[in-house]
């Protein structure tokens, strides 16, 4: 299983990703599910993946070698995200038709992405591309995309991301979706790669790979568990606790 998002905000984008792989009990692996293009002062792209392993190696790496042998389209060619978007989902559809031809044992080979970045002084788009190719935006009450497990890490970020929030802030919250659905997952797991692009720059963005013993994550893992029983403490009381209890 998987579980990747993105945030779209005010002051530019953050991206956080899994990096376990499942394909059965005994067949546990880690492959990074997110995926940086940066042409400095040009663009700056950002792709998180999931699904059928063997599908979303196989779009990166049509992607990578269509920029190399300047193929058109490509990641570089394209003038704006919906192009880009658009691009993409033609390559995973198209690589999802081969895989199936050669199948025999009625594989799904889906995949899923969200796609993310600035091209020149558009401003930062994010985008769900489905398995068909097609794709829509986040909305404006909910300016976040999730793929893969997504139920365990949703609360969080229903309640506290909004557009105006900070980046350093909104990295936090992305990290606490993230061990939220860790702790009630087994198959999603670290490292977690946190990456943060500041709107306008289009420059490399900031990038951490924490794996299971980091220090910084395990201190965001504590403090949110510690946080939590604190809140616990301060929910407002039942009438009838309040009562003084009688000895007999």
């Amino acid at each position: 299983m998987t579980y990747c998002l993105s945030l779209n905000l005010n002051r530019g984008l953050v991206f956080c990703s899994d990096s376990r792989t499942n394909a059965g009990t005994d067949n546990i692996g880690c492959y990074s599910k997110m995926h940086s293009f940066v042409w400095e002062g040009d663009r700056v792209l950002v792709l998180l993946s999931a699904g059928n392993l063997a599908t979303t190696q196989a779009v990166i790496k049509k992607m990578n070698n269509d920029v190399r042998q300047e193929l058109v389209p490509n990641l570089l060619t394209v003038s704006n995200m919906l192009d880009a978007s658009d691009y993409v989902g033609m390559v995973s559809t198209s690589i999802q038709r081969s895989q199936a031809v050669r199948d025999t044992a009625h594989t799904s080979f889906d995949a899923s992405f969200i796609l993310g970045g600035q091209i020149g002084t558009a401003p930062p788009e994010t985008l769900f591309i489905y398995p068909q190719g097609n794709y829509i935006h986040e909305s404006d009450e909910h300016p976040f995309l999730q793929i893969g497990e997504i139920k365990y890490g949703k609360p969080i970020l229903d309640r506290v991301i909004k557009k105006d929030i900070s980046l350093e802030r909104a990295a936090r919250v992305a990290l606490v979706s993230m061990n939220s659905t860790i702790r009630s997952n087994v198959t999603v797991g670290p490292p977690i790669e946190l990456l943060i692009y500041q709107r306008d720059t289009l420059t490399q963005p900031m990038k951490m790979v924490m794996s299971e013993d980091d220090p910084f994550s395990r201190e965001i893992s504590d403090a949110w568990s510690r946080g939590l029983l604190q809140a616990l403490e301060m929910l407002p009381r039942f009438w009838w606790e309040d009562l003084p209890t009688t000895n007999q």
